[in-house]
């Protein structure tokens, strides 16, 4: 069996994969996501791809005529032509919970960088002026204790986030399909969370219902001075109207992991805000998040070498 991974790996992630491969006994290849010759010439004899980012279409389907699955190596799969995958008999499977503690970590990290200034404090210090910095940056610094934060989706990575931001003194509610009486935080409407929430995080899929749901209408129901941070998909926020809402000062802050265009455009009118700190999609890259990825995906390639079930189909 052959295993295709289509990602810029590290080192690290590269030695990883060579383990776990020689571990079960599979041919593993690694192709850059930019190199497309290399990826339709390695895709011709590939059992099972392991999919990152890069978007997988009916084409790239096309030309792996031995694929059977299609590993997902998160949980997000709005990235792969499902409709494409089914017609061609190919099994789509993601691995929930993998990223959680990562994506709860970045979350976090975002919150506090937003809240403290440090994308302006940062470049102001290297350059030996950071004992003069502007008075209403400072003016708008905060804590995290005595914050409402306010999560919409309380999966995995939300939850365990909430119960450590009750420990350092904020109040937690979320929007959910159902409440979830058994974890930290109060269930609430999505209209009081975006009204009372000092912070709105986002932990929801990208799909046809969540198109944009940040848009301008919700960022006007937002507390004024709110800060708004996105781990999940950049498609969730209408990018225009955020920008607007940052510049005018309806919102105080963004911190942003994920954008509608990825890579996203230098050009970009959030790339310009000095209240906004942005990283390039690597909320769930951590050594340890690939650890438990390949740990699923290649025991997913066990059951199909097997003829068993597949953990966590998809499709």
């Amino acid at each position: 069996m052959k295993a295709l991974l289509q990602y810029r790996a590290s080192p690290g992630f590269r030695a990883m994969l060579d383990r776990y491969a020689a571990e079960f006994g599979i041919e593993a290849v690694v192709v850059d996501e930019d190199d497309d010759a290399a990826l339709t010439r390695e895709l011709a004899d590939t059992d099972v791809f392991l999919h990152v980012l890069k978007p997988i279409t009916a084409e790239v389907i096309a030309q792996g005529p031995r694929l059977r699955l299609i590993q997902k190596l998160g949980v997000g799969v709005n990235t792969i032509d499902l409709e494409a995958a089914k017609a061609a008999g190919v099994t789509v499977a993601n691995m929930p919970g993998v990223n959680s503690q990562a994506v709860a970590e970045m979350a976090l990290a975002l919150m506090l960088a937003v809240l403290r200034r440090l994308s302006y404090l940062d470049p102001l210090t290297r350059r030996g002026e950071g004992w003069s910095p502007d008075p209403v940056q400072i003016d708008g610094t905060g804590e995290i204790a005595g914050r409402t934060v306010g999560f919409m989706g309380y999966g995995g990575s939300a939850s365990r986030l909430g119960a450590a931001l009750q420990a350092l003194g904020a109040e937690v509610i979320y929007t959910a399909r159902s409440a979830k009486p058994d974890l930290p935080g109060r269930f609430v409407s999505r209209e009081e969370l975006l009204s009372t929430a000092d912070i709105v995080s986002l932990h929801v899929p990208l799909t046809p219902e969540t198109d944009r749901m940040i848009d301008a209408t919700a960022l006007a129901s937002m507390k004024p001075g709110a800060v708004l941070v996105n781990t999940a998909r950049g498609g969730l926020v209408d990018e225009a109207a955020l920008a607007d809402a940052l510049r005018s000062g309806r919102l105080s802050g963004a911190g942003l992991d994920v954008f509608a265009e990825e890579p996203v455009d230098p050009a970009n009118p959030l790339l310009a805000l000095p209240n906004v700190v942005v990283a390039p999609h690597m909320a769930w890259l951590t050594p340890e998040t690939l650890e438990r990825s390949l740990a699923a995906a290649f025991e997913n390639c066990r059951r199909l070498a097997a003829g068993e079930p597949l953990n966590n189909q998809v499709a």
